[in-house]
């Protein structure tokens, strides 16, 4: 029988960092995220993490993936592969025949249009601005004394529709503090907030070309009003899975085994990965 091959995918955000351990590009056998990202020491935690849960040696890791914001800064790597390839290769993973993939990281947000068959078409970024990314919502969070988590189910709540104009973090601050001021309640800003980021996120999406099966991934995924917003901007379902955020590591983890099985095709010897 052939021996099994581990590999592993590291996406270093600019937020958090993900580590993806799979066995012969398919299982997905250990994961974690630290939450802080490139230039901290989230890429050592998390990768620490997955190789406690992994139990194994880090010579039965036969190669190692890096993508994200700090790709190239992890020396464990063998390789390093763009965030596009690697969102684009885990979509197929998660959900095949995937042909939009709109990602939402902590900087920058991306809309993948794919070919249904994990190739990547034509891709659009918004990364000059914070408006509409995670790290929008975590100012307004902090501006509200509402943890990031709470924010779905709090908006949820709202009773009264409060708009937020300003496409600008700081006047968007500025304009919250405003409603909070006159008596709005903290439901009814936050309600506003999802559905103006919703909007600036479907209009990027709309610049690639959306066409369903819809995808999002990143950690704002897992904001349930968020994503309604979204798919009631574009007029179509939006699916997510638990595994969202991991999106960028397990395309790195199969890239890895991709580039694995090359190189044992090629009678290269493997050596395992130092840490």
């Amino acid at each position: 029988m052939q021996q099994d091959i581990f590999t592993m995918g590291v996406d270093i955000g600019s937020s958090a960092s993900k580590c993806i351990i799979m066995r012969n590009g398919v299982e997905i056998v250990a994961k974690s995220l630290a939450s802080v990202g490139a230039g901290t020491s989230g890429p050592e935690k998390a990768i620490a993490e997955v190789m406690q849960q992994f139990g194994g040696k880090p010579a039965d890791i036969r190669w190692v993936c890096a993508t994200g914001y700090g790709r190239n800064s992890l020396k464990e790597a063998n390789k390093e592969v763009s965030e596009l390839s690697c969102h684009a290769k885990g979509a197929h993973y998660l959900f095949p025949g995937v042909k939009t993939v709109i990602d939402i990281g902590g900087q920058d947000v991306k809309a993948l249009h794919m070919d249904g068959a994990g190739r990547l078409i034509n891709f659009v970024m918004n990364d000059k601005c914070a408006a509409g990314t995670g790290r929008f919502l975590d100012v307004m969070s902090r501006v509200l004394e509402t943890r990031i988590s709470d924010l779905a189910t709090e908006g949820a709540k709202s009773k009264k529709r409060v708009t937020i104009s300003s496409t600008c973090t700081v006047f968007s601050e500025s304009e919250v503090i405003s409603h909070l001021a006159n008596s709005e309640t903290i439901p009814d800003v936050i309600n506003g907030i999802h559905r103006s980021v919703a909007s600036r996120i479907a209009g990027l999406a709309k610049r690639v070309g959306v066409e369903e099966p819809i995808v999002m991934t990143g950690g704002v995924a897992s904001n349930f009003e968020v994503v309604r917003y979204v798919s009631e901007e574009l007029g179509a379902p939006i699916m997510t899975s638990p595994l969202s955020q991991y999106n960028g590591a397990i395309g790195a983890a199969i890239y890895a085994f991709d580039a694995c099985s090359q190189q044992l095709r090629d009678g290269a010897p493997l050596s395992g990965m130092h840490i």
